[in-house]
């Protein structure tokens, strides 16, 4: 049976005989290839042109011809007409006033013009511009023509026309030099200040790298590393989240940079977490501090009891709108581990959707959470930037290693005791502090009944319970803020002291001594010294009320938070009833009274007493 007797019974079991297109053909064209097929395997051909053993062309290409066309310029008067220049004066003022506004955290770039912005975002600090212009001078003027005996000039070209403008423009690289090494000896870590730049420099020298406990060296490896730029690359919104008791030591300062320099466009911003185990006033000193760098929120971080979660929404919903072209946005958590980024994405959820720990490590991979319909989480495992100036005790009270993998956890005792008066160690072990740790380690064994063979007392144990303690919050610690002199820490008018204790529009005028006693207690409180948060019938150990804000300015947005947290530990007072003017509290048993018609009527408010949060944000 042949080809064309198969060719024919195919068409007649397909039904196309009779099409009227049986005697029309396509080159190529068989059983195995259809007109189709052939059509799109000429197209391949089509974009080569046809060479001989030569290599000349002799079938040319598609659209391919040896003839050139005429060129010709379109008449237009545009193109004599004046051209749009700028000064060098306004070209400045406006770079100027582009840099004001893009150092303001609290400010957005919603929409560009399509113009050239390097000429605004470039200035002379900016290494490819620098490099530039260093390469177009040795063009221009090699150093033979400048130099030597074939120089072509007689004097040197400067960018000074006299001795004093090239000592004030020596200062004024200098001055830009200690600048940009104080930051970088501030981001390795170290305390140096601007006016002892060199010694700093010369201990950074001199440091050696020592070798340390390979315990030490956790959330530091190419894994870790790898999940945080997966993070950073997915999101829209980065939240740093830092340990409310030691900001400075828990701040990825390498991290920012990253952000701010290849992911400028990226939102970033602090959260500090655990404010209910530093003070009021502690707290609201490091988010002054904090906000002037980036937009800062003081969390606590629980399911039923949480702080700051109606304001940490409320901002994440300010940015969704910001980005409403987008169908959603998402929120990335970085930061040191067991800081707690697992449990504020808990609490928001509201629900545990998130493995957590009082342990580093617990989150090993990054895991998306849906918030609500467009705004969506990302957990993130916690990283270590290394930083040559981070001692085995700073590494460990940071909570990045878990202390059970450590050896000889007696010797960072020392430590403890410096970051930790010795009033709180006496409250919460019921021990006389002592200034010996292996005395105090001794006594506290006795003490706990944790006792090896003979009656020696167990150090290990009871350094890692001490340790342990320290870092889950059982002991009171926290680092001091910076100290600030300038306007930005005096008092706002009208929000004098804590949130609880603010001036209360007063329903009763006619009692003006009861008004001043409790102005009095509101002054004292303000200045109260921190004890702990031990029980006691003091009323200096609770952390009553908290109230942060940042400076108010015209430019950009503005976000303000104040909230209330009352300490979970410490029982609630009884509620004080509110009477009118002329009325009697009832008496009896049954405070509420008898239950008649008249006791009915809302004659008598009562006023709950403060349990959980109370939060409110504003946006300017």
């Amino acid at each position: 049976m042949g080809t064309g007797k198969k060719e024919a019974s195919r068409r007649e079991r397909q039904g196309k005989v009779g099409d009227g297109m049986g005697n029309v053909r396509v080159k190529g064209e068989n059983f195995y290839r259809d007109a189709k097929k052939v059509k799109r395997l000429n197209l391949y051909k089509d974009g080569k042109p046809r060479r001989d053993a030569e290599g000349n062309i002799t079938v040319a290409a598609s659209y391919q011809s040896r003839e050139a066309p005429v060129a010709r310029i379109e008449p237009n008067r545009k193109w004599f007409g004046n051209t749009r220049v700028i000064s060098q004066e306004a070209l400045s003022s406006f770079r100027e006033a582009v840099a004001e506004r893009a150092a303001d955290p609290y400010q957005v770039l919603l929409k560009t013009n399509k113009l050239p912005m390097s000429l605004i975002r470039d200035g002379q600090g900016v290494n490819g511009l620098k490099q530039h212009q260093a390469k177009m001078a040795i063009e221009t003027s090699p150093y033979g023509d400048t130099f030597g005996p074939k120089a072509q000039r007689k004097r040197v070209k400067l960018g000074v026309s006299s001795l004093e403008d090239f000592a004030g423009e020596t200062a004024k690289m200098h001055d830009a030099y200690v600048e940009k090494t104080d930051h970088e000896i501030h981001a390795d870590g170290s305390l140096a200040v601007s006016g002892d730049v060199s010694a700093a420099q010369d201990d950074a020298h001199t440091t050696t790298a020592t070798a340390i406990e390979s315990v030490f060296s956790k959330g530091q490896s190419k894994r870790i590393w790898n999940e945080l730029y997966k993070v950073i690359d997915s999101s829209d919104v980065v939240i740093h989240v830092i340990d409310a008791r030691d900001p400075e030591g828990t701040r990825c300062r390498s991290i920012e940079k990253y952000i701010r320099e290849e992911a400028p466009h990226k939102h970033l911003i602090f959260v500090l977490n655990k404010c209910d185990l530093v003070p009021t006033g502690v707290a609201a000193a490091w988010v002054r501090h904090l906000s002037k760098d980036h937009p800062t929120l003081a969390f606590h971080a629980s399911i039923n009891n949480s702080f700051g979660k109606g304001s940490l929404i409320q901002l994440l919903r300010q940015f969704s709108a910001l980005h409403s072209e987008r169908k959603q946005i998402s929120v990335g958590f970085i930061g040191y581990p067991n800081t707690g980024k697992s449990s504020i994405i808990n609490t928001l959820r509201k629900k545990k959707v998130c493995t957590v720990a009082p342990i580093p490590g617990e989150t090993k991979v990054w895991q998306y959470i849906t918030l609500m319909k467009r705004i969506y989480l990302i957990d993130c495992p916690g990283v270590v930037p290394p930083n040559q100036h981070d001692t085995p005790e700073d590494i460990l009270l940071r909570g990045v290693c878990r202390v059970e993998n450590v050896e000889n956890p007696e010797q960072y005792i020392p430590a403890v005791l410096k970051r930790v008066q010795p009033k709180h160690l006496e409250r919460t072990y019921g021990v006389k502090g002592s200034d010996d740790p292996l005395e105090f380690l001794a006594v506290l064994a006795r003490k706990g009944g944790r006792l090896l063979r003979g009656g020696e007392p167990d150090l290990d144990g009871v350094a890692k319970m001490v340790i342990n303690d320290f870092l889950r919050g059982k002991i009171p610690w926290f680092t001091p803020p910076p100290h600030t002199t300038d306007a930005e820490g005096e008092k706002i008018e009208g929000r004098e002291g804590r949130l609880g204790e603010m001036r209360r529009k007063r329903k009763l005028d006619s009692e003006p001594e009861e008004a001043q006693k409790s102005e009095a207690k509101s002054n004292s409180a303000s200045g109260e010294e921190f004890e702990g948060f031990g029980e006691s019938d003091d009323d200096n150990d609770s952390i009553a009320n908290l109230e942060y804000s940042t400076k108010p300015s015209s430019r950009g947005e503005r976000l303000w938070a104040a909230a209330e947290i009352s300490n979970p530990r410490r029982s609630p007072s009884e509620p004080t009833p509110l009477y009118r003017q002329g009325e009697t509290p009832p008496t009896g048993p049954d405070k509420r009274g008898p239950r008649s018609s008249e006791s009915r009527t809302p004659k008598v408010g009562v006023k709950p007493p403060s349990r959980g949060v109370h939060g409110i944000c504003w946006a300017y």
